[in-house]
């Protein structure tokens, strides 16, 4: 059974950073697509970022520049680092996965390819 939990969220000002982490148990990274989604108040999920373990990366246009997404196959541990954030940044997080056969010309970022879910860590992103 695949199984997703995410970490390191928390209240931080704008301009500041965070790491999430999300760890994975009951899967094989090289032959799974990883995303990060996040869900405001009165939103929609959104895709974040997303990674393949072909090393395809693809990431929203709204945080472009300012997060990197990146995995450590040996811990079984995705992560996501968040600089320069913003009020808008603030949500809450999810890591989510996906068995795939072959590399996506581009990981997609569309919350209904995904199958597994973690819980979520929240991000508060205020002065």
């Amino acid at each position: 059974e695949v199984q997703l939990v995410e970490s390191g969220g928390g209240l931080v000002q704008p301009g500041g950073s965070l790491r999430l982490s999300c760890v994975a148990s009951g899967l094989s990274y090289s032959r799974y697509l990883m995303g990060w989604f996040r869900e405001a108040p009165g939103k929609g999920r959104m895709g974040v970022a997303a990674i393949d373990g072909f090393g395809g990366i693809a990431y929203a246009d709204s945080v472009k520049g300012r997060f990197t997404v990146s995995t450590n196959f040996a811990e079984h541990t995705l992560y996501l680092q968040m600089n320069r954030l913003k009020d808008e940044d603030s949500a809450l997080y999810y890591c989510a996965a996906k068995a795939i056969e072959r590399p996506y010309i581009q990981p997609p970022l569309g919350a209904d390819v995904y199958d597994t879910w973690g819980h979520g860590t929240q991000v508060t992103v205020s002065s």
